[in-house]
């Protein structure tokens, strides 16, 4: 039964990354794609509003923000080979007696740690390279030193927002992963052929 678990996870992880690290494995997928943190909407307007050819500047950065996150899926495939690997007969049993989620539960478990060690780094050189990380950096500084200035009060600018944006983009891109994982676990349970 474990043997039989690990291979159907491989072969649900393998089918999951591979997915991830085509062009617009993430840009492409509207359930994962990574847009602006939230509390960069109001960033977000202005630019759109006050500088000429604002949305594709917006666009421009989310789709850097996507073919990083699709840059650093090439990570994951040994990781959880490895937990995968290491997974103990005590391990498979919670899994296939377990809740709907149970392995992709697991699989987060045992990995993210070293995701998000073997993501961030792939993540941050992918930003910077293409200009992601300056731009972004180029932007929240002024808006963040409105934010704390008694202007920005005046203004109705009054929450700075984070300007690490590789740490963001690492987190949405895990979750993405994570969600992947999820429905390739859900095929495993449903369709005996997966």
């Amino acid at each position: 039964i474990a043997s039989g678990l690990k291979e159907a996870l491989n072969q649900g992880i393998g089918n999951g990354v591979n997915e991830l690290i085509k062009v617009d494995g993430y840009f492409g997928n509207q359930a994962i794609k990574l847009l602006l943190p939230p509390e960069a909407q109001k960033v977000q307007d202005l630019i759109v509003k006050n500088i000429p050819q604002g949305q594709k500047l917006v666009d421009e950065a989310v789709l850097k923000m996507n073919r990083a996150a699709e840059d650093a899926a090439n990570e994951a495939k040994p990781i959880f080979v490895d937990a995968i690997t290491s997974m103990t007969i005590s391990d498979a049993k919670n899994i296939l007696f377990g809740s709907e989620n149970a392995a992709t539960n697991y699989l987060k478990e045992k990995t993210l740690q070293k995701l998000t060690q073997a993501y961030a780094p792939k993540i941050n050189a992918s930003l910077s390279k293409v200009g992601a990380t300056q731009a972004w950096q180029a932007i929240t500084t002024p808006y963040n030193k409105l934010a704390n200035s008694p202007a920005g009060a005046l203004v109705n600018v009054r929450q700075p927002i984070n300007s690490d944006l590789g740490a963001y983009t690492t987190q949405k891109a895990l979750d993405g992963l994570f969600w992947r994982i999820a429905q390739e676990e859900q095929k495993i349970r449903n369709t005996p052929l997966a």
